[in-house]
């Protein structure tokens, strides 16, 4: 696995989201509620738009998620299925916090 630092866990608000850009491709990164942080691509399959780190984060039940500002759609920040269409799957990112920096996890 390949880290790359992405930016200061200080520099994340809690229950806010921001993008990053890792490879070419757009990740959304959460700092939720209990100090975790969880990863999934930017990319909202439901409408075609790169907006996830936009979204409003909560839960369903325990299961962290995200809810797209655009359809709604909501998404388990664990597994990234799509909770309200089986059909809908955004890909979850490893992510760690190291030395107060959050890093991205790739295939090396």
């Amino acid at each position: 696995m390949r880290w790359t630092g992405v930016c200061a866990y200080t520099a994340l608000l809690p229950e806010r989201g921001v993008c990053a850009l890792v490879e070419g491709g757009q990740v959304a990164v959460f700092r939720l509620h209990d100090g975790s942080v969880r990863a999934v691509g930017n990319h909202d399959p439901a409408s075609g738009v790169n907006v996830l780190s936009r979204g409003i984060v909560g839960t369903r039940g325990d299961v962290p998620t995200v809810a797209s500002p655009l359809f709604k759609h909501v998404y388990d920040l664990t597994t990234g299925r799509c909770l309200d269409d089986g059909a809908y799957a955004v890909p979850v990112v490893p992510v760690r916090v190291r030395d107060g920096r959050v890093e991205l996890g790739s295939a090396a």
